[in-house]
């Protein structure tokens, strides 16, 4: 059966250095397949100059709405003053409204497809089959960062928590279908039917990230991007408290800190034995030529696709039991969890110094990924959905 299918985006799908932007992009190449795609993406950054040209050679037609940063403002002003979650009100626009309503009617399609709440808002009403992918827990998210946060932050992080919470539980209905990324998440959104959210996880393209042989450059790699809160964290965790103890055996440790659009405090953990390297055009190559991957991720939520890229291509994994309980990969046979710094140090110490157990945590993560994470398959899932 081929369907007129509407894609709605909060960011443009290329390139691919965020998580969502990874999920849609893969996701909607494979349903292309069999459907003609209609996507309508929100766009708050500079546009790559091969995004349009990269999409529409899958997509049947791309539209991209560019928002006016001063429209931002008073959209984030207005939605303050209502009950509904300000990343709502960052997406929103009159103008895109009026675009997709427009469009909606022009193509007349068969099913919407929404990414992310924030999009919600703009295709909820429309009398047609439609499905929204939560993929993250928003509201989850926002309360590990309220705990960590200082005074003045932690009472607009309280805020909008509280429209969060609500929101993803009261857009519910809007929905024929609902999907997610991980049970974890799913377990969070409370409503009392959301066992009918559908998880559909996220997959790894094979073809980039397979195993390469190469010069290790790299004792520890760190990816993602690097302005995003959760990674900023980590990176300084990396950084500040596990370093250290590392040095005291391993005085010439390398450490990558490897992702987009990297903050102010991620530029000034650069030293000696930590390089931040920015945007790299392929981070495969980074990965390549990394002994470890390790990601003590205590905030964020959903499943981490850097930690799926890295066990593709055979760099043994080291991550915190928040990363790994998505995953569902074993402990000590298909990774390494850990909880406190003297576990981390004593991973990479493990992994540098017995060359029999990296080998084989590379080599069962790699099975694990292949036979759990793939897009091809992951991907039907949700076509099964909108075929319904």
């Amino acid at each position: 059966m081929v369907l007129k299918l509407f894609v709605l985006l909060s960011r443009v799908p290329y390139p691919l250095e965020k998580g969502d932007k990874l999920r849609a992009f893969n996701q909607l190449k494979i349903l292309s397949e069999q459907h003609e795609v209609y996507l309508f993406a929100l766009n708050d950054a500079v546009l790559h100059k091969d995004a349009v040209n990269a999409l529409s050679s899958f997509c049947k037609e791309v539209r991209i709405f560019n928002l006016p940063k001063m429209g931002i403002l008073q959209n984030l002003m207005r939605f303050f003053f209502s009950d509904k979650p300000l990343q709502c009100g960052y997406f929103y626009n009159p103008k895109a409204q009026a675009e997709i309503d427009k469009w909606i009617a022009e193509i007349q399609p068969d099913h919407i497809y929404a990414q992310l709440i924030r999009t919600a808002e703009y295709v909820k009403n429309q009398p047609i089959a439609k499905t929204l992918d939560y993929q993250d827990v928003f509201s989850k998210g926002m309360l590990r960062l309220m705990e960590r946060a200082s005074l003045p932050k932690r009472w607009l992080y309280a805020l909008e928590h509280k429209r969060l919470t609500k929101y993803e539980r009261t857009v519910f209905q809007y929905f024929n279908h609902k999907t997610i990324i991980t049970g974890v998440d799913r377990d969070l959104i409370l409503h009392p039917q959301s066992k009918e959210i559908v998880i559909v996880p996220n997959g790894v393209d094979f073809e980039l990230f397979t195993p390469v042989s190469c010069e290790k450059e790299y004792d520890l790699i760190f990816t993602g991007n690097m302005s995003y809160l959760p990674n900023v964290y980590a990176a300084e965790y990396i950084v500040n408290e596990i370093l250290p103890q590392l040095l005291k055996k391993y005085t010439d440790i390398k450490i990558a800190l490897c992702g987009a659009n990297p903050s102010s405090r991620v530029k000034q953990l650069q030293n000696k034995n930590v390089e931040v390297t920015g945007w790299v055009a392929t981070i495969q190559e980074y990965y390549a030529k990394s002994r470890i991957f390790i990601a003590p991720m205590e905030l964020g939520t959903g499943l981490q696709n850097k930690l799926l890229e890295a066990m593709a291509m055979k760099i043994p994994c080291i991550t915190s039991p928040l990363a790994s309980m998505p995953l569902n990969a074993v402990n000590q046979q298909d990774i390494i969890i850990c909880s406190s710094i003297s576990e981390y140090v004593n991973a990479v110490e493990t992994l540098l110094s017995q060359p029999q157990h990296y080998e084989s945590i590379a080599e069962n993560g790699y099975e694990f990924v292949r036979k759990n994470y793939n897009w091809e398959h992951t991907t039907q899932i949700l076509n099964e959905l909108i075929c319904s």
